[in-house]
Parts: C-alpha cells; sequence; structure tokens
C-alpha cells in the first residue's frame, strides 16, 4: 500500500525529498516536480492517523490543482527524525519553515489536521510574515489541561496514548471508532490488516511519538492561545468524538475576529476521510478568495 501511495503522490506531480536541517534533524516533504507562481503555496500538516501519504489521500489530487503543495512528514513520522530532544509543537513548526527555507519557498498558507493543526497554529503565531493564511481541522488548540482530562475520561480513555498511539489492533480499532461519525465499514477490516498498519505506523520511533503527545497533554503551558494576524479558517465534524464541535467555538473565540468556523454535518473527526469533497472546497475558496 505505500507504494501505491507513493506512484499516487508522483501522478499527482509530487515527488519525495528529504532535507537534513542540520546534524540532528532531517525531515522529509513531498514537493511540487514543478513550482508554478501562479499558484498559490500550501503546507498540509498530518496528525497522528498516519504520515504524509496517507492522512492526504482524498486531498491532493483535488488541491494540487490550485495549489503548489508542501507535504511534510512531521517529525518523528514517516522519514523525519531529530536526535534533539525537544518534543513541542514550536519544534514542529520550527523543523517545517526551515525545510521550507530550503526549497526556498518563504510564502505559503497553512492547512493542518489534529496534531497537525497544533504545529498549524504555531506556524501561524511564530512566523507571522510568511505564513499567509491558517486552516486548522479538528484540532484542541488551546484546549487547557483539566479540558483535556474530562474529554478523555468522557470517552473512556485515562491517556491520549491509548487513543494515538495504539499498540494492537484492538487499540487501532478503537480510534477508527472514535475518530469516525460512522466506523461500520470498518467493522469488516480483519485484524492483520489493523495490526499491519500499526507495525507500520506506530512501531518505529514510538517513544518520540508517545513524547510529542505528553508535551501536549502535559507540558504546554495553561493559557489561551495568542490571537493571530491571519485569517484563520476551523473546519470541525458536528460528531467528532475526540475534540468535540464544543473545543471549536472556545477556539473560534479566543483566535479573534479574523477567525471563522464551518461546521461539517454528519463528520467525525477524520474530516479529511469522511467528507473530503466538503473539506477541500472550503480550504480553496477560503485562501484563494
Amino acid at each position: 500500500m505505500d507504494k501505491f501511495l507513493s506512484l499516487y503522490f508522483r501522478f499527482c506531480d509530487l515527488s519525495p525529498s528529504t532535507i537534513d536541517l542540520d546534524d540532528q534533524t532531517t525531515i522529509h516533504f513531498w514537493i511540487p516536480n514543478h513550482r508554478k507562481f501562479n499558484k498559490p503555496n500550501l503546507v498540509m500538516i498530518h496528525g497522528y492517523g498516519g504520515n504524509s501519504r496517507w492522512q492526504f489521500i482524498h486531498q491532493i489530487t483535488s488541491l494540487s490543482k490550485s495549489f503548489n503543495l508542501y507535504i511534510p512528514d512531521v517529525i518523528f513520522f514517516g522519514n523525519s527524525y531529530s536526535k534533539l530532544l525537544d518534543r513541542s509543537d514550536r519544534f514542529q513548526a520550527r523543523c517545517i519553515v526551515e525545510g521550507l527555507k530550503g526549497f526556498g519557498v518563504d510564502k505559503y498558507n497553512v492547512f493542518g489536521i489534529s496534531y497537525g493543526g497544533f504545529v498549524a497554529y504555531r506556524m501561524g503565531e511564530m512566523y507571522p510574515n510568511e505564513v499567509k493564511k491558517v486552516v486548522i481541522v479538528s484540532s484542541g488548540v488551546g484546549c487547557f489541561e483539566e479540558k483535556k482530562g474530562e474529554q478523555l475520561k468522557d470517552i473512556g480513555v485515562e491517556k491520549a496514548l491509548d487513543i494515538f498511539v495504539p499498540k494492537n489492533a484492538h487499540d487501532l480499532r478503537l480510534l477508527v471508532k472514535l475518530s469516525f461519525n460512522n466506523d461500520a465499514s470498518f467493522k469488516w477490516v480483519p485484524d492483520f490488516f489493523f495490526q499491519g498498519f500499526v507495525n507500520m505506523m506506530y512501531k518505529e520511533n514510538r517513544k518520540e511519538k508517545i513524547g510529542l503527545l505528553e508535551y501536549l497533554m502535559y507540558k504546554e503551558a495553561d493559557e489561551e492561545p495568542s490571537i493571530l494576524t491571519q485569517e484563520t479558517l476551523l473546519i470541525w465534524g458536528d460528531n467528532d468524538k475526540v475534540f468535540p464541535v464544543k473545543f471549536a467555538h472556545q477556539l473560534q473565540r479566543n483566535l479573534g475576529e479574523k477567525t471563522r468556523l464551518e461546521i461539517l454535518k454528519d463528520t467525525g473527526h477524520a474530516a479529511n476521510i469522511e467528507a473530503p469533497f466538503a473539506l477541500n472546497n472550503l480550504i480553496k475558496s477560503f485562501v484563494l478568495c
């Protein structure tokens, strides 16, 4: 399946490229074969549900027609890695921005989903001159520690590690159940397929992936997020069981008057899979206007 996805990305005029930021950190991107200067640049940042290829399979055909796409593997996913001990979303943001500079890209829009939304927010906050517009999808940015804990108890899991870094097929089924408004089609998927996905996606750098999540859960400052200077679009499923829609309204209030919220009906946390047509159209209409 990995080989098929790589071929599919190449079919969409994207190529893999890896940059050594220094002697400690390497970041991998999918980038345009030929950048078109009449198209805006869009950086797409994945979450814990996979790497750059697995998470955006329903987006790249549509979005590549309108944008120069830059799709990184966040550090410790895919082919991106660091020997440094920093596990913050700010570190992820810095690595992506430095990688983009290596490609000669200094102005861009950012779209992040779930964990990628935390990183997209940090990019907008830290690099207001480089980031033009921000799209955050299904992401608990600004969710205080006690609220995160309350939500995890509500869904029956004490620690986020049990959701986002599954160890076996059973854990992954729980993640799927939480992520989708309707998971009926996945009930027929055999355990060996789920276990194979776990082995491929979560076994490598497992300790580091857990560290990224622990940082967001327990070390992030208990404070409201800064107001972004960029126009910002929030997109949320109305039945998101990971970060319920109440968090979307809270984030909209916190980010200020330049922030717009769109709610997708009959959609869970995985809006990129359950409502790709609506999601892609919202991104295009927002960034291109």
